[in-house]
């Protein structure tokens, strides 16, 4: 789990601040969302990239897999929307696993309150983000909690104990864009922490491929290019869910999924113009899913 990037800053990571910051930029309503912060914390020497519009479609036409900038911003929008339902719903805590240069915590500290919001990843990559916070003059609120941990050294329970992340408070759980990289056992021990820690009403909201994917069954448009470009950066798929399974797998951790987009309804929700007309193609290879703590 924690080879991959212990040693370096996290390339999805970085290819996710772009997309947002080129999101950020666009003049296409059904492509243009709201992270501002990806937009200030993309290296200079990257901003006309994100910023001009024929260079910006013919840089993500090339060096994108097809329908993955689509992705990010339908995942952006969702999780935005799930994130600030959250705080409007009072829940108490919000922890991000494998946070990269995620910024919603900053995003929508107006209305954050007394809500606690933790960050956990790995050294490299949060230090990495720390120094561009501090070299773009972006102050972090003081409800921000960032936890470092080495996954080969340390384990998740300790470090979020040690950070002051409480049990039996109601909860959201993010992982955004994680759940693919990580081997079975680490997805299973993840959402078995979750589990132990989620108070009474509590959610998760994460992201994650068909199982087919893996197969290389080539089942989604998109997925060959995909499947190559993130063997290309070193951070190869190596989980996925069944089709169909998703409730199945929920239930082992006390969850049941009460939303649950593929490419299909995040291209219907999202890249849906006033005339019905679908303008923006959603890489098929993943699913978006809401999960609520089972009432048993």
């Amino acid at each position: 789990m924690a080879q991959r990037i212990e040693s370096r800053t996290s390339r999805t990571a970085e290819m996710t601040c772009f997309s947002r910051a080129a999101s950020y930029s666009e003049d296409r309503a059904q492509y243009k969302s709201d992270d501002y912060i990806s937009a200030v914390l993309v290296p200079s020497f990257i901003k006309p990239l994100t910023k001009i519009p024929c260079v910006r479609r013919n840089f993500i036409k090339w060096f994108n897999p097809k329908g993955i900038y689509e992705y990010v911003i339908a995942r952006t929008k969702f999780i935005d929307t799930e994130f600030k339902n959250t705080l409007a719903e009072g829940f108490e805590q919000i922890l991000i696993f494998g946070a990269g240069f995620d910024s919603r915590a900053i995003r929508f500290h107006t209305i954050a309150k007394d809500t606690k919001i933790f960050e956990l990843d790995v050294p490299v990559t949060q230090n990495a983000k720390i120094e561009r916070f501090r070299e773009k003059g972006v102050i972090t609120p003081e409800n921000l909690v960032l936890i470092p941990i080495n996954f080969e050294k340390q384990s998740i329970g300790d470090r979020l104990k040690e950070s002051g992340f409480e049990t039996n408070k109601k909860s959201l759980f993010i992982l955004e864009g994680l759940t693919m990289y990580l081997q079975p056992e680490a997805v299973d021990q993840i959402f078995k922490i979750i589990q132990g820690y989620s108070g009474s009403g509590s959610k998760i909201v994460f992201d994650y491929i068909y199982a087919s994917v893996l197969r290389k069954e080539n089942l989604y448009y998109g997925e060959e290019d995909m499947l190559r470009r993130v063997s290309r950066v070193n951070e190869a798929w190596v989980f996925g869910i069944e089709k169909g399974s998703i409730n199945e797998f929920l239930s082992k951790y006390g969850f049941e999924a009460v939303c649950h987009l593929d490419a299909n309804d995040l291209e219907d929700r999202f890249f849906n113009d006033e005339k019905g007309k679908i303008v923006g193609r959603v890489n098929g290879t993943h699913c978006l899913v809401t999960a609520l703590q089972r009432k048993d």
